[in-house]
């Protein structure tokens, strides 16, 4: 069902936002339609990437479907794991990822996994590779959090800032609702309507940030893996404030910690020390440049 998604204080109000379209009977949804274009559009960045470092692109095509297929069983797993109370009274509804459900952590992992698997195999460097695709990783989580946007999803808590975003109390899962947007709960048009931090747009527009730097790094490097550490440091230095926003978080067990703060936390000061150790000792003549 069609409905409206506004930024009031932008000025913007965009009537009849769908979440699926209809091609001769068969409803696809943009979440979907979103993600696959994101997808055709990283791997081309990836072989254009490989081109210009002296690999052969065509690699990066294999590597992208085993790397995808891999993506997304990991960000499913990751998300059913850390969201069990969601799934485990309709097991079925697992299998279903039309309606959202991917954590772009899982993803990464399940990635990484496939291409070290790879590289083994064809016996390549895995830093290279990941150097390779990090622009095209960023890229599609620009892309994938637009797919956020069509399914009412991945936003933050009331606000009345600049980007304030309203959605439809009925679009949205009600256990996301808090008290504090049911307090600042507007009507129009006999429509209730709750006022929220428009997550995705921000880590869209951060991903944006992160993607021009890496262009700008990626010449800059000192040894391979260098630019997925930086991706690694720069993805998660804008998830850990923009996490702390939401009120889908996949909370970790027992402590009740939000998951991807904490990995992002994790990843940014691992990062930084192994970037900061390698460099010194390729400066103090440890290692040759992109070992």
């Amino acid at each position: 069902m069609d409905m409206e998604i506004n930024f009031p204080n932008l000025g913007i109000y965009l009537d009849h936002v769908g979440k699926n379209i209809s091609i001769f009977g068969l409803s696809i949804a943009y979440y979907g339609i979103v993600i696959v274009t994101g997808m055709m559009i990283a791997i081309w960045i990836a072989q254009r990437e490989a081109k210009r470092t002296g690999q052969n692109p065509e690699q990066y095509l294999d590597l992208a479907m085993i790397g995808i297929a891999a993506g997304i069983l990991g960000a499913r797993i990751y998300y059913v794991v850390f969201a069990w109370d969601y799934y485990k009274d309709d097991l079925l509804s697992i299998f279903n990822i039309r309606q959202g459900g991917l954590a772009i952590y899982g993803g990464i992992i399940g990635a990484c996994i496939a291409v070290v698997i790879y590289s083994r195999k064809k016996k390549q460097s895995f830093g290279l590779l990941m150097d390779t695709a990090s622009m095209s990783i960023v890229f599609g989580q620009i892309m994938g959090r637009w797919g956020n946007f069509f399914n009412r999803e991945a936003f933050g808590d009331y606000t009345n800032n600049l980007f304030a975003m309203q959605l439809p109390v009925s679009a949205v899962r009600a256990n996301e609702i808090t008290q504090k947007m049911w307090d600042h709960v507007v009507t129009v048009n006999g429509v209730e309507y709750i006022q929220v931090h428009p997550t995705f747009l921000y880590e869209s527009l951060w991903n944006v940030g992160v993607l021009l730097f890496l262009f700008w790094f990626r010449k800059r490097k000192k040894f391979n893996g260098e630019v997925f550490l930086m991706y690694l440091i720069g993805y998660g230095l804008g998830r850990i404030w923009i996490e702390g926003l939401r009120t889908d978080q996949l909370l970790l067990p027992v402590v009740g910690l939000p998951v991807s703060q904490l990995l992002s936390g994790c990843l940014v000061a691992g990062c930084t020390i192994l970037v900061v150790w390698k460099r010194k000792k390729l400066s103090s003549g440890g290692e040759t440049a992109h070992s």
